[in-house]
């Protein structure tokens, strides 16, 4: 620049005023140009952000007519929801309105159909009571005259014939009173005996307890005939020592192989049975060692007895038994009742008792404890006066048994009240566990007798034609003649006949009574 400028011919000082005005000069054009630029850059940038903020605008726009159509529509639809609905409330509202509408004009006429029954027959009241109110008159009148014809007829008078009509009405109403007893009984019996026999079936399923029936054998095996001699011994001394250490008597006859240990103590046979077994296996046999084998079967018995005794009591889980009780209970496994072992008994009907109870929702250990003790009076019955009942409960006593126990083994046979319900209980488990088939056996002599004996007793009451004794004496059937004894007569002739095979026999289970009354009326065509 410079160099132009002394070229033109400026002076030196002026040149760089010159330079600098230029410079101003050129700034202002190159700041112009600048700020032109810039500001077509901002008009164009300004022209851009209108722009877009239209289209935004026209998009917002759009949005807003967008959301408030689908508004429009949502409120649109949930108007026409609501409207709908509420349609269908009126619509159910009407219907209602229209049902109970319908059932208030229903009522309306039943109401008036019922008010037109009740006219009908209060008409029909009104005539019906007119017409009873004339035939009472005319009844009246009747009555009278019948009654005028009858004490003309019969010269009674009033006092006279109203006794007799009492007299006939007493004689009715007895007779009435006494038939609708006699069912009631019926119903009773009928209802007990269902529900005994419905918990008996349940005990005795729940209980099937193997065939008790055993055989009491008091015999002993000898190897030869020649023991028998020594067993005898010398002048007799060794048997006379025996049956003196024993109690019991030895039979010793031509039986081969074998002699006999008789005794009314089974325990004392038992001891018997046992000394003598060892006794021949021994083969030392004299007086001495006689006492010795003796002596210590004694013990062995009397253990083997409390062990008995003991599991006994196990088994049936009856506890707090003293050791006394406990060999009389063993003892009872040496005792039989025809044929039955007496200790099995006892624990089967420990059992039935307390199944029986538990079904009556009473106290199963009572039951069973009575139970198990209930017969334990046969162990000592042949050494002390009494029934075995009452020989059971005194022994018990001792004891300090409780009352209901003491009561079940006393009265188990009926020989005292019963005052609590265990002690039936007891009785029907005994009769049940005696009577089940195979349990007991007795002779066919004492078999006989007892049949010969139910008959007899039978026919010995006024009015009984003939008795048979049937299904093994445990049932008989009682023939009365008809025209001498009627059915009320026939029911009392039973129940006499029961009590009086209660009271005068010995037999085991229990004894049905059938009496049988049959009327025939024959006639002839001539």
């Amino acid at each position: 620049m410079d160099a132009i400028m002394m070229q033109i011919g400026l002076p030196t000082v002026l040149i760089p005023i010159v330079t600098f005005l230029l410079g101003i000069a050129l700034a202002a054009m190159v700041f112009q140009m600048i700020t032109r630029a810039k500001a077509k850059t901002f008009e164009q940038n300004l022209q851009r952000q209108i722009e877009g903020a239209k289209k935004e605008a026209e998009n917002i726009i759009k949005s807003a007519q967008i959301d408030a159509a689908a508004e429009t529509i949502k409120k649109k639809e949930q108007f026409t929801t609501e409207a709908n609905k509420t349609r269908a409330e009126l619509h159910e509202t009407e219907m209602r309105l229209n049902k109970r509408q319908d059932g208030l004009d229903r009522q309306a006429e039943l109401l008036q159909q019922r008010e037109n029954t009740l006219k009908n027959r209060e008409r029909e009241v009104d005539r019906r009571t007119h017409s009873i109110s004339q035939k009472e008159k005319q009844l009246s009148v009747l009555l009278a005259q019948q009654k005028n014809q009858l004490l003309k007829i019969t010269a009674m008078d009033v006092t006279e014939a109203k006794e007799l009509l009492l007299k006939r009405l007493e004689d009715e109403c007895e007779h009435e009173m006494s038939a609708l007893i006699q069912r009631k009984v019926e119903e009773a019996t009928e209802a007990a005996n269902e529900k005994s026999r419905e918990i008996i079936s349940t005990a005795i399923q729940r209980y099937a307890a193997e065939q008790t029936c055993e055989a009491s054998v008091s015999t002993v095996e000898i190897p030869s005939d020649d023991m028998k001699g020594r067993i005898i011994g010398r002048e007799g001394r060794n048997i006379r020592a025996f049956e003196k250490a024993t109690g019991v008597d030895v039979i010793v006859d031509d039986t081969p192989g074998m002699i006999v240990v008789s005794g009314f103590n089974p325990i004392r046979r038992e001891v018997a049975r046992l000394s003598m077994e060892r006794l021949i296996q021994d083969g030392r046999i004299h007086p001495s060692r006689i006492e010795e084998l003796v002596g210590q079967s004694k013990k062995d018995v009397n253990l083997k007895v409390l062990q008995l005794g003991k599991d006994a009591a196990v088994e049936a889980n009856v506890r707090g038994l003293s050791n006394r009780v406990l060999s009389l209970i063993g003892a009872l496994n040496f005792r039989t009742s025809y044929g039955q072992n007496v200790l099995r008994h006892s624990i089967e009907v420990a059992f039935l008792s307390q199944i029986m109870a538990d079904e009556l929702d009473l106290d199963g250990s009572i039951a069973r404890r009575a139970g198990l003790l209930h017969d334990i009076g046969k162990a000592i019955d042949h050494e002390v006066e009494g029934s075995h009942p009452e020989i059971g409960a005194n022994y018990l006593k001792r004891f300090n048994e409780s009352a209901i126990v003491l009561n079940a083994v006393a009265g188990h046979h009926g020989d005292i009240l019963a005052d609590n319900p265990y002690t039936p209980l007891v009785a029907a488990a005994d009769a049940i566990s005696a009577s089940r088939p195979g349990t007991r056996r007795e002779t066919l002599e004492r078999y006989i007798k007892r049949l010969e004996k139910l008959e007899e007793l039978a026919t010995g009451f006024k009015g009984v034609e003939n008795a048979y004794a049937i299904q093994a004496g445990r049932e008989i059937r009682v023939i009365v003649n008809a025209e001498k004894v009627d059915d009320g007569s026939a029911m009392k002739i039973a129940r006499d006949i029961a009590s009086k095979i209660e009271e005068e026999m010995t037999y085991p289970g229990e004894i049905q009574v059938t009496l049988l009354r049959e009327v025939r009326c024959v006639e002839y065509a001539k």
